[in-house]
């Protein structure tokens, strides 16, 4: 086992530990449901509701060997990079889909897709495929009475919510939807590879003034459904939100608080009486996919970009480090 050690004992502002697999369970044929738990996990907490909370899992190296952060500090992200990369295991983040228990019994559920869109599957969903309680993984997770961040959905006093993501960014929304206040009106559109996936996660638990439209691919393109519907439902009627593979930025983050592009986040830009004022829009998933409603929606339509949340969660034909 390769160890990132330091001489003194430092606590660090996150949970950075080994946990468990407590239990599996097979969602859907593109869903896997893993429960996680460990002694370390007793600190975890935030602020407020978890909504669409990353954490982020390192897996097994290639010799299904995990790296130790046994007494690491503040220095352990460097630390971890220096270790060979056939030996540090594989980094990826996740969505927080449920929180259990308390104290040492404190559980983290994390819904993993299996079969990725693209044909290639990473680390994560190869891991997902053969976990077994058990297996051990390391969780790096907020610490509660630390700052951590990772939450992204600020819907402020948005009147109406538009809620968007492909298979990745389903357990995002799940969470999101769990955790709205029961007044929450608007729409969530969530596009799954199979109709096999849309008939076991229907269930999905929303407030009665949130309409949840599962959208099963079935073969489709990707993102071709979720286009559709979400300028359907804008009142939108023509055209798509295809943009050219040079336009994509891979690491697309645009958020009210943070511009992966460097945008000037504190300038409005809303027109008085606009018909979407009242909109907040949280839209996640394949970066080509979501650049190309973010120009629908602030380029097309004038949506003040601090109403809205784009996230590329991955790119197609691209592997993500972390």
């Amino acid at each position: 086992m390769t160890s990132i050690d330091t001489e003194t004992e430092h606590q660090l502002p996150l949970i950075l530990d080994e946990v468990e697999v407590v239990s599996v369970e097979r969602l859907s044929p593109s869903f896997v449901r893993i429960e996680l738990g460990g002694p370390g996990l007793a600190e975890f907490g935030v602020d407020g509701p978890v909504y669409d909370l990353r954490i982020k899992l390192v897996f097994p190296n290639d010799a299904g060997l995990l790296p130790s952060f046994e007494g690491a500090d503040d220095s352990w992200w460097d630390t971890w990079l220096q270790i060979p990369e056939a030996e540090r295991g594989h980094m990826r983040t996740y969505t927080v889909r449920d929180v259990r228990g308390d104290g040492a019994d404190t559980r983290l559920v994390v819904d993993l897709v299996l079969h990725p869109a693209d044909g290639e599957p990473g680390p994560g969903s190869t891991w997902a495929e053969r976990a077994a309680p058990g297996d051990r993984v390391v969780v790096m997770a907020p610490r509660r009475g630390y700052e951590y961040g990772g939450i992204e959905f600020a819907p402020g006093t948005a009147r109406e919510l538009l809620l968007v993501a492909d298979e990745t960014a389903v357990p995002a929304v799940c969470s999101i939807l769990e955790d709205l206040d029961r007044g929450a009106r608007g729409v969530a559109f969530l596009e799954v590879p199979v109709t096999g996936d849309a008939r076991a996660l229907a269930a999905q638990v929303a407030p009665a003034g949130m309409q949840v439209v599962w959208l099963p691919r079935d073969g489709a393109p990707l993102g071709g459904l979720l286009d559709e519907r979400v300028r359907r439902h804008l009142g939108v009627d023509e055209g798509d939100s295809t943009v050219a593979d040079g336009d994509v930025d891979p690491d697309l983050w645009e958020t009210p608080a943070y511009s992966s592009s460097g945008e000037d986040v504190d300038t409005p830009v809303a027109t008085v009486g606009h018909d979407l004022d009242g909109l907040y829009a949280w839209i996640a998933g394949e970066s080509k996919v979501v650049t190309g409603l973010r120009r629908l929606l602030v380029n097309e339509l004038g949506v003040d970009r601090r109403q809205v949340a784009f996230m590329g969660y991955w790119r197609r034909g691209v592997a993500m480090r972390s």
